[in-house]
């Protein structure tokens, strides 16, 4: 894949993850109060140079520069997590031969020291909320560990590590196969991207939620998730009086019911199928088919 051509899936993707209406995130006309739907897209034209250059940089460096880029047109963290996973998507989609996850697992297992500084770099500039102290390996320190070591510290209470230390067990094996197979059913790329998120926030408890609100609050809002999905998510008329509810449910005025980490990973999913299968239209996915 082209610098270019791996450039401009991360882009499409961020820009059809923010587009989606998925409760409890920010989509069209639902801001939260402190960002908009418009900083969402700035955010995803800002990381395309970086994702480009993936190929061709140190992740570290990537992650860094995509968050710099961001931070010049954002006030708020709006992809922080989207870029920890995306990067090491596009660096392996740029590398030569051998199956996707096999390049991927290669760039995982090659992260250096200077990779977790830049990454530290990256996340302090961000200033995501209610990250807490660490007792090793802390992010307001400088790191000592290759950036898979530093990530394996957090894996327990963290998705987006864990995907470091698991070779993207949630994107390849949840997320990819759910985005593909709502595609091949049909549904617009929208409806897709709902269905992912739900089937995502069915199986794995949020880990933004519940590093807020506690793992009990994450568990509540996975089981409602399942039983949106049971009505029809986005398929039939009364799983979207379901999601509308679901989407009321999860507001309030400091966003603190946010499935952030599960939109994460619904991008993730959605760059993964885009890098390896390229964009059609529904319509065109399922003739292909």
């Amino acid at each position: 894949m082209t610098p270019a051509e791996a450039g401009a899936a991360a882009q499409l993707a961020c820009l059809l993850e923010a587009s989606a209406p998925k409760p409890g995130n920010v989509s069209p006309g639902r801001p939260f109060h402190d960002t908009s739907y418009e900083d969402f897209l700035a955010s995803a034209v800002a990381i395309g140079p970086a994702m480009a250059d993936a190929g061709t940089v140190p992740l570290g460096t990537t992650i860094r520069a995509a968050i710099s880029a961001t931070r010049r047109l954002t006030r708020v963290n709006t992809n922080l997590g989207l870029v920890l996973l995306i990067a090491p998507l596009c660096r392996a989609a740029q590398l030569a031969g051998g199956e996707f996850r096999a390049r991927l697992r290669e760039v995982l297992a090659e992260t250096s020291v200077a990779d977790a500084v830049s990454v530290y770099e990256a996340i302090r500039l961000a200033a995501p909320t209610g990250l807490g102290a660490a007792q090793a390996q802390d992010v307001a320190t400088v790191p000592t560990i290759p950036l898979r070591d530093a990530m394996a510290l957090a894996a327990d209470r963290d998705s987006i590590a864990r995907e470091y230390v698991t070779d993207f067990a949630i994107t390849f094996e949840l997320g990819a196969p759910a985005l593909r197979g709502a595609l091949t059913a049909g549904l617009t790329w929208t409806q897709a991207v709902v269905e992912t998120y739900l089937d995502l926030l069915s199986a794995v408890p949020d880990s933004h939620v519940a590093r807020k609100l506690g793992s009990a609050a994450a568990e509540t809002i996975m089981r409602r998730a399942r039983e949106v999905r049971r009505a029809g998510g986005a398929r039939t008329p009364s799983g979207r009086l379901a999601l509308a509810a679901f989407d009321a449910q999860l507001r309030d005025d400091r966003n603190t019911r946010n499935p952030g980490t599960t939109a994460d990973l619904t991008a993730a999913a959605l760059c993964l199928v885009i890098l390896e299968d390229g964009w059609h239209s529904p319509r065109e996915r399922t003739r292909a088919e």
